[in-house]
């Protein structure tokens, strides 16, 4: 009984340090000894030193201060402040998690912190278009994909849309879609999965809050080219809202009042000449025609313009047309 409550008391007192103290926040031996009787445990302060240096030894960072009284730290923590702050703004601005599944990461993420700086994760970012229901827990989704992905092993799931009265209406009249996982993306507050498909023999883009009845199948996942040469990053740079579209090289004349956004979506290594006279500059960029990359532009108005292919100039204005006839 004695040994198991020696045993006991270093766990405890090991707990106490990382849960209650940091570089700026010590406990004294007093508090020690308060903590440890709380928990049922008689100590004795040449107990706890000694108990300290074998923590010591183990690894932990644990820190002595000569402050009135004098007070003991885990100086050293997984996580600093700012780290944790940024986790919890993260979290809080995914609009792919529910508000339940975001209150519940957001706690285990403070519990990384001590108690005296949790205060300051207390905080709240609103996210505008947050879902208010989730029809399936987002972490179990999200756990299935990986352990497919994991595991080398295709997966099937249905598939659906919305239809005028807001009800779930299955694609391809409920066929099961059979695929290959490749990689999970995170795009414009939602996660796609990126995956081969048997039907489409191509790599195709589902969202991941329209998949449904996900399973595992004991077949192996595809290998050929389509998969072992996609870069996800590469991809990214070129795909607007992960539509499927034709790949174009184009040119794009932007004046400087929209370089800002062009910079934000391309990255500082865009390839942009300034244009001799004009406030503006030629840019090169590669993207996937599609109505999200025309929608793109038009936001950006007359600042922006399309100068070839020629091919890309005439869908833009065919796209422009059919909105100005629906007026």
């Amino acid at each position: 009984m004695v040994a198991s409550s020696q045993k006991l008391k270093l766990l405890y007192l090991m707990d106490i340090l990382r849960t209650e103290t940091d570089p700026d926040h010590g406990v004294s031996m007093a508090d020690i000894l308060q903590k440890l009787e709380e928990r049922g445990i008689s100590a004795e302060r040449k107990g706890i030193y000694s108990d300290i240096e074998t923590l010591r030894e183990f690894g932990l960072d644990i820190r002595k201060y000569q402050r009135q009284p004098v007070e003991y730290a885990l100086a050293e923590r997984d996580f600093g402040l700012s780290e944790l702050m940024l986790l919890v703004d993260a979290v809080q601005s995914s609009r792919f998690l529910s508000e339940g599944s975001c209150k519940a990461l957001v706690k285990s993420i403070r519990g990384l912190a001590s108690t005296p700086v949790r205060d300051a994760l207390h905080k709240q970012v609103h996210v505008h278009g947050r879902p208010r229901v989730q029809t399936q827990s987002d972490f179990i989704v999200v756990d299935k994909l990986q352990e497919a992905m994991a595991a080398r092993r295709k997966i099937s799931f249905g598939y659906f849309r919305y239809d005028i009265h807001k009800n779930k209406v299955a694609t391809r009249d409920g066929a099961t879609h059979v695929v290959t996982p490749v990689n999970l993306t995170y795009s414009d507050g939602n996660y796609y999965l990126v995956a081969f498909s048997d039907a489409d023999q191509e790599i195709r883009n589902y969202r991941v809050d329209r998949m449904e009845r996900i399973e595992q199948l004991d077949e192996r996942a595809e290998r050929n080219d389509a998969i072992s040469s996609y870069d996800p990053d590469e991809v990214g740079k070129c795909v607007f809202g992960m539509y499927h579209g034709e790949r174009v090289t184009a040119t794009l004349r932007a004046t400087e009042n929209v370089m800002n956004v062009i910079v934000d979506r391309f990255g500082r290594d865009v390839h942009a000449v300034p244009i001799e006279g004009e406030n503006a500059a030629r840019v090169t960029v590669t993207v996937k025609e599609s109505p999200v990359f025309y929608g793109w532009l038009a936001q950006l108005g007359s600042e922006i313009q399309i100068e070839a292919p020629a091919s890309l100039r005439e869908g833009y204005l065919a796209f422009l047309r059919d909105i100005l006839q629906s007026y």
